[in-house]
């Protein structure tokens, strides 16, 4: 009686039934495979979703932003800047190898920042950051409650540890006094490793790391405002070993960093003026 008086066939009716029950069930199970991948990276982007699941979920990436739209499971962008570099200091600054160089393979240039880890119960804590600039991969890291520069020299001894190739490598930072201290460029020197500093103050001239740091406290939650510095040694331990080993980039062409790091093959896409290429 109803699908006559709104002028539908009783088939059309049951296979509009059946496909609404099918999309259904599908929407659940994008949801709850999109939260699995959540719960490794809490913010991750749209995009890299729809890569990483692309072949479980069946569905477009314009009908996955819908359907997250829908439910509220985009992830708004959080802009919150502090700044963490002195550069007012009588030590030698160097000059910006960097402004021409195009990236070709992993370890031909290191990015260096320092970012704040906000705590309830032991304030600013700082996590000292080397990253290849190629792969995107962190070499090395040191998450404690100071600035100086010994904490600094630990996360670049970490990144020589695990460093793989011996051709030329360039190391680019911001002119704060940790690079610039005796200890830090010593220890460059002794590897045989160019010194690069920015000149202008311009963000755009450390892009990556700037990129980086905003990845881990946007994406992985370090961010946060968290309890104590030991939780937060435990969140970044974990968010870089997922960050390395699971988390794609655009830019490099939707290979993780430890994938990216591990070929020479692959042309890094590269953008301008931006620092959201990865």
């Amino acid at each position: 009686m109803f699908c006559a008086l709104f002028g539908f066939s009783k088939q059309a009716y049951f296979k509009h039934r059946q496909q609404h029950r099918k999309s259904q069930s599908t929407e659940l199970e994008v949801r709850r495979r999109v939260l699995l991948v959540r719960r490794l990276m809490p913010k991750i982007g749209t995009r890299k979703l729809h890569y990483l699941l692309r072949s479980d979920i069946g569905i477009g990436r314009d009908r996955l932003f819908h359907l997250l739209r829908e439910q509220g499971l985009l992830i708004s962008k959080r802009k919150k800047y502090t700044k963490t570099t002195n550069s007012r200091h009588w030590m030698r600054k160097y000059p910006n190898l960097t402004a021409n160089l195009k990236l070709t393979r992993p370890e031909q240039l290191w990015v260096s920042d320092i970012t704040y880890v906000d705590t309830t119960q032991d304030g600013n804590s700082y996590l000292h950051l080397v990253t290849d600039a190629y792969s995107k991969q962190i070499m090395g890291y040191e998450l404690c409650g100071d600035m100086e520069s010994k904490s600094t020299l630990r996360a670049l001894k970490m990144a020589l540890g695990n460093r793989r190739y011996g051709h030329p490598l360039i190391h680019h930072s911001d002119r704060g006094l940790q690079y610039c201290s005796r200890i830090y460029v010593d220890e460059l020197e002794r590897n045989g490793i160019m010194i690069s500093m920015t000149e202008n103050g311009d963000p755009y001239e450390n892009a990556t790391a700037e990129r980086i740091n905003g990845i881990l406290k946007g994406e992985f939650g370090l961010g946060d405002v968290l309890n104590n510095l030991s939780e937060a040694k435990a969140l970044a331990k974990q968010s870089i070993a997922i960050y390395n080993s699971l988390r794609p980039h655009l830019s490099c062409k939707m290979l993780t960093p430890v994938q990216m790091h591990g070929q020479q093959e692959v042309e890094l896409k590269t953008y301008k003026k931006t620092l959201n290429n990865c």
